[in-house]
């Protein structure tokens, strides 16, 4: 058997060894290189050339995509490189593929800021206070199961730093410090990402007068020492004591913000 009868693995070791035919091995490898960088070039093209068609709408009223041999034929590119773009727009949830029935444009879907901003237009405060009121006392039994002695160290500086904090705008920093190292507490990433959601749309601007009736400096005394109540009961380990102590402290929020928000009428004599 020749050289280059065998494996190119082999060859290559041993043109490494013996130093045979440098020259030739070296073309190889040239060759090889520029072949793949041209079907990375046809793959990224097809990549390009299909997201435009598809934000173009070009593919009619079902958004049913032509066959691969068409779309290939169409854009100037290999079947190969076509399927790989299908799968790299499939993987982003561009498209759907339906055994049988071919592949479809998917629906357009918003993203998570995009999402966070058009909730914002439709919920308030006490809105919100009824999502947190059915997330966070979980997260505070969650949280008195897994924290660990930083995460428990981390949450009574928070609280204190709730107490000291010298005007609203401070608290609020404070307060939301707090129930987010409760929600970091938790170690669960899915449970945390939906708590973010929820605070991004608490933090609307159009809601701040709202926020600092509720945060004022009167309940500020209060709201810290419900801070203290709930780390206290995490770092006990006390996971229905830490439920329970923040769904009060969520629930009292609440009902001063729906005082706030729908003053009781001033009875006549």
């Amino acid at each position: 058997m020749s050289s280059l009868d065998q494996p190119r693995s082999r060859r290559g070791a041993d043109a490494a060894a013996l130093g045979a035919a440098p020259g030739l091995i070296t073309a190889e490898a040239r060759l090889d290189a520029a072949a793949l960088e041209i079907a990375r070039d046809s793959s990224d093209l097809a990549l390009h050339r299909l997201r435009e068609l598809i934000t173009s709408e070009r593919f009619g009223h079902d958004g049913r995509l032509p066959p691969e041999r068409n779309l290939a034929d169409e854009l100037g590119v290999s079947r190969r490189a076509v399927r790989q773009a299908l799968g790299t727009l499939e993987a982003e949830g561009r498209i759907i593929r339906q055994q049988g029935r071919g592949t479809f444009v998917a629906e357009a879907r918003p993203s998570a800021s995009e999402l966070v901003r058009e909730l914002s237009k439709l919920t308030n405060p006490v809105d919100t206070l009824e999502a947190r009121l059915a997330i966070e006392p979980m997260q505070a039994r969650l949280a008195a199961l897994r924290a660990t002695p930083g995460d428990i160290d981390k949450l009574f500086e928070a609280a204190e730093a709730s107490r000291v904090a010298a005007d609203p705008p401070s608290y609020e920093k404070a307060d939301a410090a707090f129930h987010r190292r409760v929600a970091a507490a938790t170690r669960n990433p899915l449970m945390i990402a939906i708590f973010e959601a929820v605070m991004e749309t608490a933090a609307d601007g159009s809601w701040r007068h709202g926020r600092e009736t509720a945060h004022c400096i009167n309940n500020q005394a209060v709201y810290a020492a419900a801070h203290r109540r709930i780390a206290a009961a995490i770092s006990a380990r006390n996971a229905t004591l830490a439920e329970d102590a923040m769904r009060a402290h969520l629930t009292a929020i609440q009902q001063r913000l729906i005082e706030y928000a729908f003053p009781r009428a001033e009875m006549n004599d």
